[in-house]
């Protein structure tokens, strides 16, 4: 099952994390980035289009800085990125050269992926550095990054790029051997999980946290890129990234780490876009008779069927969609802002432009713009 899932995937985006990028003294493995980049030269040679997804910035810096914990203040972070980031592109341009290959550096905060455009731009200048042989090589922009942009670690980082560039496998290459039914280093008994179907409430709370002072994300952050990465259509494959040669051995079929199913059900990427990328701004509570049709029958979100609202929004922003109970079910992006709305819910549809003096449309949020969690 492993080489049917891998033999005809002609691009993936691989993440590589803070712990697997540097030695035990904090810097720069450089013996380890010339392995990766043979790996990644190996890819390319047998006609796969590689996108890396990279931390180790901020860790690159802080040595360089005197820190030797991560960093406790949001500017001691960002000036650790601004000195890393140019010494890690620098690793990579120079391993990746060796083997003919050139690197480009992508800078991204949330708000560049949640403005619908600015992500097709993006999309765009990846697809074209693809186009000219080039790899790209993305990390978050933590020299300007704040909470508010933030994308929280480059594991969600890399499940939101891989639907960015409809990439069919995501590679998370970590510390360990792949997903365990119980954190390995607390447990000698632990089984690794070769084949994961769907991600159950079970795993994710066998999932631990972090374990590292050069890491933001754990085992619990991989699971979630993996859903995010399988509701997009792609496999997720976590592997040991300590193991030399592992990318080129795990594309030869072997059976290494641990490979996440693509979801049975996958969205457009714009759906993707609008339930994982955008951020809400908002919710909109609906009755069980809303409730049912959009759940059951694909339908439109409609000013009827809507009870009570919270918070502030513009018209074409993205919303939270909850039940009479508070439960979340799904998300979309809203035709009127919530001052118009607050004019006409529970009103028909008929009545908008009366009560208004305009009209957008019939439904508050299209079916095509609502996606179910």
């Amino acid at each position: 099952m492993r080489s049917e899932h891998l033999k005809n995937i002609k691009r993936i985006v691989i993440k590589i994390g803070s712990r697997i990028l540097t030695d035990e003294d904090g810097n720069l493995d450089r013996g380890w980035i010339s392995a990766l980049a043979s790996d990644v030269a190996e890819l390319r040679r047998k006609g796969i289009e590689v996108i890396m997804v990279s931390s180790g910035a901020v860790a690159a810096g802080r040595t360089l800085m005197g820190i030797t914990e991560r960093p406790r203040t949001i500017p001691q972070k960002q000036a650790a990125a601004a000195i890393g980031q140019p010494l890690l592109m620098h690793e990579y341009e120079e391993a990746l050269r060796t083997h003919g290959y050139r690197v480009a550096q992508i800078l991204l905060t949330h708000e560049d992926l949640a403005d619908r455009q600015r992500f097709l731009n993006a999309r765009a200048t990846l697809d074209t550095l693809l186009e000219f042989g080039i790899i790209p090589i993305i990390n978050e922009n933590d020299t300007v990054a704040v909470e508010e942009i933030k994308f929280g670690d480059n594991d969600n980082l890399s499940a939101l790029v891989t639907n960015l560039v409809d990439a069919r496998l995501l590679v998370i290459l970590t510390d360990i051997d792949g997903f365990y039914d119980a954190d390995p280093r607390l447990k000698p008994d632990a089984r690794l999980i070769p084949l994961v179907r769907s991600v159950t409430k079970e795993m994710e709370l066998a999932a631990g946290g972090s374990g590292s002072t050069v890491g933001t994300g754990g085992m619990t952050t991989k699971l979630s890129a993996a859903k995010k990465a399988g509701r997009s259509g792609a496999a997720t494959l976590i592997l040991n990234g300590r193991v030399t040669g592992i990318l080129s051995n795990a594309f030869a079929g072997e059976d290494f780490g641990t490979l996440f199913l693509p979801a049975a059900r996958s969205l457009t990427s714009r759906k993707h876009w609008i339930a994982f990328t955008l951020r809400p701004h908002g919710k909109i509570y609906v009755d069980a008779g809303a409730s049912r049709v959009l759940r059951q029958e694909g339908r439109s979100l409609l000013p009827s069927g809507v009870t009570m609202l919270e918070g502030n929004f513009e018209r074409g922003s993205g919303v939270r969609i909850c039940d009479a109970e508070g439960i979340e079910f799904a998300r979309g992006v809203t035709d009127y802002s919530s001052s118009e709305l607050a004019l006409i819910l529970g009103r028909k549809s008929s009545e908008i432009e009366d009560i208004l003096g305009y009209r957008y449309g019939d439904e508050i949020i299209h079916r095509d713009n609502l996606v179910l969690l």
